[in-house]
């Protein structure tokens, strides 16, 4: 009971109302502020920002024409090898020579192109309709390079028209030139075979490859020129690599997707 008394003495005491309340400390007003000004920060970015994604997937540069397997219309034995890996010859052009039965007998291109990879050697026994050769088509004196991504098909779908691509060759140390600039002119709306995938390429094994999680979508990208590279294509450096870019050396392309929303706000 004394006790009581005198707390209730203490809290009337005159002397004491004159004194000022501290209701929070200088330390406690700054963390509000600073949450306070996250917090609306947050809230506009919410409201105004958006987020960006990419898709990365395997790629391959080519002249966009694709490619055919040359096959011996005879039975024989290759006497001679009259074309050379990376050869560009036209249409009709000498390939092997193969003797027959009924004598020497000319192998010869049916479309004008590029020999990426010769199958028969001198002195190698071929049946008809063997694959002889792979045939990449070109068309033109200096024809642009594009580069086809295999996109997995579950990702094809949020592919915008005109995406941007950055591809990181694999002959070209990114860390030193960079990566190479593109954009998005087509996606295919139906996934690939490797058989289909091989006869585009001419090349079975990367048919398999390029399937190897899955039957892929392929995505056509055009490579942004440049009259200041070596290689006359832009990079995200200035100059870019020393050297000019060859069809089939395989990339990695990296495709910005459609930026999205970070919140989606339900409206009554």
């Amino acid at each position: 009971m004394q006790f009581r008394q005198q707390a209730l003495a203490k809290l009337q005491s005159p002397e004491d109302l004159d004194l000022p309340v501290r209701f929070a400390r200088p330390q406690g007003w700054l963390v509000l502020s600073v949450t306070l000004i996250a917090m609306a920060a947050a809230s506009v970015w919410a409201l105004t920002g958006s987020v960006t994604s990419t898709v990365q997937a395997p790629a391959i540069l080519t002249y966009g024409q694709g490619s055919y397997i040359l096959q011996s219309p005879v039975a024989g034995q290759v006497t001679a090898v009259l074309a050379r890996e990376g050869e560009r010859l036209p249409a009709n052009s000498p390939v092997l020579k193969v003797r027959t039965p009924d004598g020497d007998q000319i192998v010869r291109t049916l479309q004008a192109g590029r020999i990426t990879a010769l199958a028969a050697s001198a002195g190698q026994i071929i049946a008809t309709g063997a694959d002889v050769a792979a045939v990449e088509k070109v068309r033109g004196d200096e024809p642009p390079l594009y580069a086809t991504v295999y996109v997995p098909a579950q990702k094809a779908a949020g592919i915008p028209a005109h995406a941007s691509v950055d591809l990181t060759v694999q002959s070209v140390p990114s860390q030193e030139y960079g990566v190479l600039r593109g954009e998005v002119t087509k996606v295919d709306r139906s996934a690939q075979s490797p058989r289909q995938i091989a006869a585009f390429l001419g090349d079975s094994q990367l048919g398999e490859e390029f399937t190897r999680d899955g039957r892929p979508v392929a995505v056509t990208v055009k490579l942004k020129r440049s009259s200041g590279t070596e290689s006359g294509y832009a990079w995200s450096s200035a100059d870019g690599p020393p050297f000019e870019l060859t069809s089939m050396t395989l990339a990695t392309g990296s495709i910005r997707l459609s930026d999205q929303r970070p919140v989606d706000w339900l409206l009554p």
